[in-house]
């Protein structure tokens, strides 16, 4: 069968990050079975990955289709691969001190560069059956990388109860999808952008389905219950690659299906995801006021987050003004890209604690990630310590910060759209997010250290710098990526 091809350049061309990606991939599982090489397989994952990231810059703003307009490569999807790239980048640099000697090192870097692979290729779906096969290729890998750690009881729970729920949220999203494709006898989604529907018993069901099924994988209230326990039992740097990453699939999915796809019921979105958007801040931030966990604090912090994203739908749906739903898109992009740099960079100096408390073999009767573990941090850890309340105050939207902008933009946004109070309800929690997080701060900074440590890891310290820069970046000088984000979301016009 001859593909459809409608491309400026060649298919090689714009599929390149991805072929680069899985190349290097397959590389290294095979690399990896030469003990003497295994640890210069953290080194080849980092090159490959920054080189599809170096690839996918130099084709932004390059567009076309393949594959019988399946796949589209356009801004939408590019952004949301840098997205995914960066957060894989971050996380195998805290990886090569994580898994440094481990046996399965060379598994390890396949499943992440396979997982990244899948969630691009997510960005890239503009069919339901490659949408679907893209979300399995990226969640199946991530659900082995939950229960890496296999000789720890706490990973192997985490991963299966990943997967148990992973796997019945794409059973209710194919069954969604399936509908859809009973009411209009097609898949693809820019046909179905041009349909008109009725609001019947099937199309309601349809909805409600995939909404659903969407729903887990953003982790969003009531479908949110895997995330915390899947968080903190994860090796940290996974917990960082879900937290910043996997879930980010999960929202380019619901814009490109539900927005893009299924634009003829805007209208009739308002009021579940207004519901949903302002009790899954609220229970995220209100839970995560008890946790003495650092990783179920965050997890829950990124379930209230997730809540903040999910306003751009409330306000699409309820809006028809281009200006207000292009600030709500840009500032929901924006929020995304923030969140990938601010979450990832948090759950990556919670893992630099943990692994120094491993290493210098603290005997404590508390978890690793106890919030009195990082008593005195800023004494015995002063980089870590500092990082980590810069992302936390970056969470809690702080000026000067990331986190600052992110909201200050989708608020905004609804306050233009006519949905004050629904910025007003964001802006209390906001508000109460910051206890939760102040308190972390002020154990690292107030408190005794409990114990001392022997000097901070490289590889960690480097990945947090990372996420720093970039939080920092994005929240002082963030008019040149505001102006991506809009044009981005020019594609939702």
């Amino acid at each position: 069968m001859i593909m459809d091809i409608v491309l400026p350049t060649s298919t090689l061309t714009i599929l390149l990050p991805e072929i680069v990606l899985t190349a290097f991939a397959f590389g290294i599982v095979l690399l990896g079975l030469i003990q003497r090489l295994r640890n210069t397989l953290g080194y080849l994952a980092f090159v490959g990955t920054l080189a599809s990231l170096v690839l996918v810059i130099m084709n932004f703003g390059v567009e076309g289709t393949l594959l019988y307009n399946s796949l589209v490569f356009d801004p939408l999807s590019q952004f949301f691969k840098v997205v995914f790239l960066l957060v894989t980048l971050l996380t195998i640099i805290a990886s090569i001190r994580y898994y440094h000697d481990h046996l399965h090192q060379g598994e390890y870097y396949f499943l992440l560069l396979i997982a990244t692979v899948g969630m691009m290729f997510v960005a890239s779906a503009n069919d339901l059956i490659a949408l679907f096969v893209a979300f399995e290729l990226g969640s199946i890998a991530t659900y082995v990388l939950a229960a890496f750690d296999k000789d720890d009881p706490r990973s192997i729970e985490a991963g299966f109860k990943y997967f148990m729920i992973g796997a019945l949220s794409s059973a209710i999203l194919l069954l969604g999808m399936s509908l859809i494709y009973g009411i209009t006898g097609t898949t693809n989604m820019t046909t179905l952008s041009q349909m008109s529907f009725e609001l019947g018993g099937y199309t309601l069901a349809a909805l409600v389905l995939i909404v659903a099924g969407l729903g887990f994988k953003m982790a969003l209230v009531p479908f949110h219950m895997w995330a915390p326990d899947t968080y903190q039992g994860a090796p940290t740097v996974v917990s960082a690659m879900l937290a910043a990453g996997s879930k980010k699939m999960g929202f380019v999915a619901a814009f490109k299906l539900i927005i893009l796809a299924l634009l003829a019921l805007r209208t009739e979105w308002y009021i579940v995801f207004a519901i949903i958007a302002v009790i899954t801040m609220t229970y995220g931030n209100l839970v995560a006021l008890t946790q003495r966990s650092l990783k179920r604090m965050l997890a829950y912090s990124s379930i209230a987050q997730a809540g903040y994203i999910t306003m751009a739908f409330v306000i699409v749906s309820y809006t028809h003004v281009d200006s207000v739903v292009n600030l709500a898109m840009g500032g929901a992009l924006f929020y995304i890209l923030s969140h990938a740099f601010m979450k990832g960079g948090a759950f990556l100096a919670v893992g630099a604690v943990g692994y120094m408390l491993v290493r210098d073999r603290v005997k404590t009767m508390l978890a690793e990630d106890d919030i009195e573990n990082f008593s005195g941090l800023s004494k015995t850890a002063p980089i870590t310590a500092f990082s980590l309340a810069v992302f936390l105050f970056a969470l809690a939207g702080i000026p000067l910060t990331a986190g600052f902008v992110s909201k200050l933009l989708i608020f905004s946004s609804a306050i233009y759209g006519g949905l004050a109070w629904l910025a007003v309800i964001a802006i209390l929690n906001s508000a109460l997010s910051l206890f939760y997080y102040a308190r972390v701060v002020k154990v690292m900074y107030w408190d005794e250290p409990k114990f001392e440590l022997g000097g901070e890891p490289t590889a960690y310290v480097v990945a947090v710098l990372l996420a720093l820069l970039g939080t920092v970046i994005l929240g002082v000088y963030p008019g040149p990526f505001v102006d991506v984000a809009m044009r981005v979301a020019e594609v939702f016009l």
